[in-house]
């Protein structure tokens, strides 16, 4: 699921506004958001493995650093998934419009919030059913797209066998045609893409086997989505100007098109269109049982806490589906930049996790003994000095965002929910109810 969720709509449509920005450089601010996210995902696997529990992040955070921030973190991470939910409805509208481009944009997103609910709603079952062939759909088409990609790049397959080469990276303005700062402000699109990564952690307490598994599964995971996104924008890059990249639809239908291969560039869209599903329909899975978690730990309403026959938490479900039918209502009045509020709001949300997870290792750390610390059977690479890069390259995103017209909504609106949420914790008594709380279940 986080390989699934990760991999859409951050890299099948967010990336086209990226590289407008950043231009060839955009690989560049792959690789270093890739390798920060590396560090918070071996932050958070040193204590899945050393103390996997159920709950994950939102439990660290409510043993190393206080009750406050288990709720605020579970209560974020709830917020970030319902944003994520409300982002590739909107990239389906985007999707669509290629096929049907008088039907409006809200349509599309409306229905497949509904389909995606519904399908939640029936049993455990069908959901993993669903996101198992929507997972490998778009895993499998993003490997055959850098295959064929590369044959154009290297034997000049459809292009009379001359070999295109790698010239568009600096042919058209350099590798940094807006400068060092171009590639800067395109970050916090670029993290947009890899926020999720970090859902991996909540398999800790359920893993057979968590010394062995989380491990090889952090590991492979973010070597994976790395080799994904840098080797699919590469590909992209390679094939035509990163000038001609326009906002409209996906990067990766204009490169089958340019190519000449418009059947295959309809299944493409197919594809991204699956892809966006793919992650609403993760994101509607994982709001519904934080949703679920919080209740039960009498951080939200207790009738949220109540379980369907087919055992699905049906309630927190239906509350997570119409909250994000906000994204509807976005959709309806502003769609050509609903997606960039979006993906401003996800990026905003993500990042305050992420922060979180690496505040907590600190804290984490600091409760361990040199013995205990010693003995840690998983270990954050170059510890201390890469959680504080981490955060220093977060909080550099954060900044950047406060530069960019469209991100700066999400400055603005993330703080005052952070504060809606404060103001919850302390109005209904939580902070007392949680003071001698240790454990946080899901």
């Amino acid at each position: 699921m986080a390989l699934g969720s990760t991999i859409g709509v951050g890299l099948f449509l967010g990336s086209a506004s990226a590289i407008q920005i950043a231009g060839p450089s955009i690989l560049l601010g792959y690789l270093l958001a890739g390798i920060v996210a590396f560090i918070v995902l071996r932050s958070l696997g040193e204590m899945a493995v050393h103390e996997p529990v159920a709950g994950s992040f939102a439990a660290y955070a409510n043993t190393y650093v206080g009750p406050l921030a288990g709720y605020m973190v579970g209560w974020g991470y709830w917020t970030y998934w319902i944003v994520v939910g409300i982002a590739e409805v909107t990239a389906v509208g985007i999707y669509m419009d290629i096929w049907f481009p008088d039907i409006p944009q809200w349509i599309w997103a409306l229905s497949s919030i509904v389909m995606m609910g519904l399908i939640n709603l029936i049993a455990v079952k069908v959901f993993g059913e669903f996101e198992f062939w929507f997972a490998l759909i778009k895993v499998v088409a993003i490997v055959a797209m850098i295959a064929l990609g590369g044959a154009v790049i290297l034997f000049g397959f459809t292009n009379d066998w001359q070999p295109l080469g790698l010239s568009n990276l600096w042919q058209h303005g350099g590798f940094f045609p807006n400068g060092i700062g171009g590639m800067l402000l395109s970050l916090q699109m670029v993290l947009f893409a890899y926020v999720g990564i970090e859902m991996i952690g909540l398999s800790a307490g359920e893993a057979e086997n968590p010394q062995k598994t989380i491990p090889m599964a952090i590991d492979s995971l973010a070597w994976r989505i790395l080799i994904f996104y840098l080797g699919a924008i590469l590909v992209i890059l390679a094939i035509f100007p990163w000038n001609e990249v326009g906002q409209q639809g996906s990067p990766f239908v204009v490169m089958f098109e340019r190519i000449g291969l418009r059947e295959a560039a309809g299944l493409i869209n197919f594809v991204v269109i699956t892809a966006a599903l793919s992650s609403c329909n993760a994101g509607i899975f994982s709001g519904g049982r934080l949703l679920y978690a919080l209740a039960q730990n009498g951080y939200a309403p207790s009738p949220l806490a109540k379980l369907s026959q087919y055992g699905v938490p049906h309630r927190a479900v239906i509350v997570t589906v119409a909250v994000c039918m906000s994204g509807v209502v976005l959709n309806y009045f502003v769609p050509d930049k609903a997606f960039q509020y979006i993906m401003a709001a996800v990026t905003f949300v993500g990042l305050m996790v992420w922060i979180a997870i690496l505040f907590t290792q600190m804290q984490f750390r600091r409760s361990l003994s040199p013995t205990q610390i010693a003995g840690l059977g998983y270990r954050a690479p170059w510890w201390p000095y890469s959680s504080w890069f981490a955060l220093a390259f977060i909080f550099l995103v954060v900044v950047l965002m406060g530069m960019h017209e469209d991100a700066r909504m999400a400055l603005i609106l993330g703080p005052c929910l952070l504060g809606v949420y404060l103001l919850m914790f302390y109005i209904v008594g939580l902070h007392r109810k949680t003071a001698n709380r240790r454990e946080f279940k899901s």
